[in-house]
């Protein structure tokens, strides 16, 4: 029932598409509880050079925070999504000893992210174009229409360029940086191309649905 009513709301795709990205980014809160552990992270190992020590902080911060969200009984998503990031980033470092070793795997994220959703947009199965499905119960039925397929490849392109652009900044640093300056250009840079490029790549997505009324679905012909 929940998802008629959802259906019924937004009668064009840009509706549909704006309703599932408020939902898909975690907000102001959502945006801090993913820079505190890295910032604390960052900061520790700058400080005294101790990866344990950083990594525990990092990770307590975390639970921390996924604890208070379930004490309010809000949304946990985020921060389990964090943990996830960070918990990986941990194991990464502390295997290698190498402090820069926490954010490889969000490079490799990035990077992984991006090609499948170049790949997405070249097979004409843009990734944007699931939200839609998500709304009207049809997973695939959007394909049918190539108004609604090229603009779900507008929107995807735009989720994809913050990625291209955190792997060609960071990647070069964790490769040939070395020693605290690595760390702490590695931890700024993540933060600075974390939820800043994604909410900008929010605002054109959202400049671009703002400019156009798709209907959610194609008007049935008369009988």
């Amino acid at each position: 029932m929940s998802g008629e009513a959802e259906e019924v709301a937004h009668d064009t795709v840009e509706a549909a598409v704006r309703a599932q990205l408020a939902k898909a980014f975690g907000g102001v809160r959502g945006i801090i509880e993913a820079a505190v552990p890295t910032v604390a992270f960052t900061i520790s190992w700058i400080s005294t050079e101790e990866l344990k020590l950083s990594l525990i902080i990092s990770i307590t911060l975390s639970v921390l925070l996924l604890v208070a969200r379930i004490a309010q009984r809000s949304t946990p998503q985020f921060v389990i999504n964090s943990l996830i990031g960070i918990a990986i980033g941990a194991f990464f470092a502390s295997r290698s000893g190498d402090a820069k070793d926490y954010f490889l795997p969000g490079i490799l994220w990035n990077a992984g992210y991006a090609v499948a959703m170049l790949l997405s947009i070249v097979t004409r199965w843009p990734v944007v174009g699931f939200l839609i499905g998500s709304v009207t119960g049809d997973p695939t039925g959007w394909r049918k229409d190539p108004g609604i397929v090229k603009l779900c490849s507008r929107l995807t392109w735009l989720l994809l360029v913050p990625c291209v652009v955190r792997v060609a900044v960071q990647l070069p640093v964790w490769l040939f940086g070395g020693g605290d300056k690595a760390v702490a250009a590695l931890g700024v840079a993540k933060i600075a191309m974390g939820w800043p490029l994604q909410v900008a790549a929010l605002g054109a997505m959202l400049w671009v649905l703002g400019r156009g009324r798709t209907p959610l679905k194609p008007p049935v012909a008369p009988a």
